[in-house]
């Protein structure tokens, strides 16, 4: 690819982001793109391709984005837990600061390859977790017989459902502050579970 044709790619990618970040995924169209980037949308399918390309594409970007929050957090000096609770806290930055990014990334647009690398990506944080997990149970802060790989997946899940109530139509919808009261809620449960000692 030549630069110029790599320049209006990054142009219309950076158009759909924008998009995105503005009015949700519904807001990304080819037409709106092309005007945004200021080209024709032949040329939108030319240098990246129809919807499902670029919001693909968009999608990578935001992987990218949320990695860099993710490995800040586990790199962080200090203890299994805090290692944990830092990821948690991360993840919901993440979501709160690029909310439909959060997501993109959640409810991956159908198609093969999107689906792969979202999938991927979940896998490499997830595994990371696992670790962070695993070095828990090893110095006994964890409980002996957690798994780490499924309680890694468990916790994923969760804190997805929990980050997810904010983009409900409904009276179910969480706002900021209750997201924040919610996942402090999940992390006390996780933490010191439910059962009273």
């Amino acid at each position: 690819m030549t630069r110029r044709a790599a320049a209006t790619r990054a142009a219309i990618v950076a158009a759909a982001e924008e998009l995105l970040a503005s009015g949700g995924p519904d807001a990304v169209t080819l037409e709106g793109i092309a005007e945004r980037a200021d080209v024709a949308v032949q040329t939108v399918y030319n240098r990246v391709g129809g919807r499902a390309a670029v919001l693909i594409a968009v999608a990578e970007r935001a992987l990218e984005d949320n990695r860099t929050y993710m490995d800040d957090a586990y790199a962080a000096p200090g203890t299994p837990v805090e290692r944990i609770r830092a990821a948690s806290a991360a993840y919901v930055r993440f979501a709160a600061e690029r909310p439909h990014q959060f997501r993109l990334l959640a409810e991956p647009p159908d198609e093969p390859a999107a689906l792969e690398r979202v999938a991927a990506l979940v896998d490499e944080q997830n595994a990371k977790l696992a670790a962070a997990l695993a070095d828990g149970v090893a110095d006994g802060s964890l409980a002996a017989d957690l798994d780490p790989v499924t309680t890694a997946t468990a916790l994923w899940a969760a804190m997805n459902g929990v980050l997810g109530l904010s983009w409900r139509a409904d009276r179910l919808r969480a706002d900021a502050s209750h997201v924040t009261e919610l996942v402090a809620a999940v992390e006390r449960v996780v933490l010191h579970g439910l059962l009273a000692r």
